[in-house]
């Protein structure tokens, strides 16, 4: 992977949507149940919104019934980060892109086999391009 993309705050608030802002550059959360993928079936790649780095896989996406569209495991291992976060009170593993560092959800280990994950993830936070 490249090094990491960089940008200004102003420039990422050109770039995104008011609510793309708001989740992936301030870590914030889309309400359950209103992202366009949570219910998305299609087969392909999703990317982040931020830098179109392929973060998921339609293979690994599976209804967790949490609200927010959910993964097994991260397209490649590597493309997402890993970091603590003990906001709101809670003890959470927050999941950010490896390449942009845009904020994307969240990481349980209340997932299905093989890898027990659950990645609880923003839909606003992604794009979607389908197979071909």
């Amino acid at each position: 992977m490249a090094s990491k993309l960089e940008k200004s705050d102003t420039q990422w608030q050109e770039q995104l949507s008011d609510e793309q802002y708001r989740v992936t550059r301030q870590a914030g959360t889309e309400p359950a149940f209103s992202g366009m993928y949570v219910n998305h079936a299609n087969e392909g790649v999703y990317l982040c919104i931020c830098c179109e780095n392929p973060v998921f896989s339609s293979q690994n996406k599976f209804h967790s019934g949490c609200g927010w569209p959910s993964f097994s495991a991260q397209s490649e291992h590597g493309v997402v980060s890993h970091h603590i976060d003990k906001s709101h009170g809670m003890n959470r593993t927050e999941v950010r892109c490896q390449h942009c560092d845009a904020h994307l959800g969240h990481v349980f280990d209340d997932g299905p086999e093989p890898t027990g994950l659950r990645y609880c993830i923003n839909s606003v936070s992604l794009s979607f391009n389908a197979s071909k």
